[in-house]
């Protein structure tokens, strides 16, 4: 999913970025608003993160004219004023939520993954759900429920159990896994795909040490054998 991140602070820039790339997401970086309408109008991106105070264009106009033809596109603004009247204005212009800064990494990715689920609800869309195991993975929620629990995923965690879905009983091969959930455009390294493998295994497998969902495939991969 693309994610639009406007700042004219580099590091709270890079900063939101990294975050986001880390989490599963494809952020685009603008330093301006005029650079953020740019990158919009070219790439028309699932969601957008707008600082108030940018060179060029500000926040809110950014916002109004996006507006102005998109209704929909959830847009989230980050910013250090707090006067209740730029939260205010805000809204009313059609943003979806407000983030004051300094933020966390957790509060920042639970509000982006609530904006996408409105978003995905109003639009009627769907990805079907599917099974591994006892576990139910619900794509569009980013999420995950085995009985009473639920497990919140990141997209590339999403795309992970997919692509091992998609093959069950079958060894699924580490590049494939790098072309399917990176894209061809990035080039991890190959412990990349063991890290994230390794953390989701902590979230989804009843007892990480021994997994029964994720299973390593030596000099292959990772297969999914639904218990066989």
């Amino acid at each position: 999913m693309k994610i639009l991140v406007a700042d004219d602070d580099p590091l709270t820039l890079e900063a939101v970025c990294t975050c986001l790339a880390d989490d599963g997401f494809s952020p685009m970086a603008a330093r301006n608003g005029a650079e953020a309408l740019d990158l919009w109008q070219t790439h028309r991106p699932e969601l957008l993160c707008l600082d108030i105070m940018m060179p060029k264009l500000d926040g809110f106009e950014v916002c109004r004219r996006i507006r102005a033809s998109d209704p929909a596109v959830p847009i989230l603004f980050l910013s250090a004023k707090n006067e209740e009247i730029d939260v205010v204005v805000g809204l009313e212009l059609g943003a979806d939520d407000f983030i004051r800064k300094p933020f966390g990494k957790r509060e920042l990715l639970a509000r982006v993954r609530a904006a996408l689920r409105r978003r995905l609800r109003k639009n009627g869309k769907s990805s079907p759900s599917f099974t591994l195991l006892d576990l139910s993975i619900h794509p569009d929620e980013l999420r995950a429920s085995r009985g009473h629990l639920t497990i919140d995923l990141t997209p590339r965690e999403i795309a992970i159990l997919q692509l091992l879905h998609e093959n069950t009983g079958r060894p699924v091969h580490r590049d494939t896994f790098l072309d399917r959930c990176w894209g061809l455009d990035y080039f991890p390294e190959s412990r990349t795909l063991d890290q994230h493998i390794a953390q989701l295994r902590r979230k989804i497998e009843p007892d990480p040490a021994m997994p029964i969902i994720i299973e390593t495939v030596r000099s292959v991969g990772y297969r999914y054998r639904n218990g066989a």
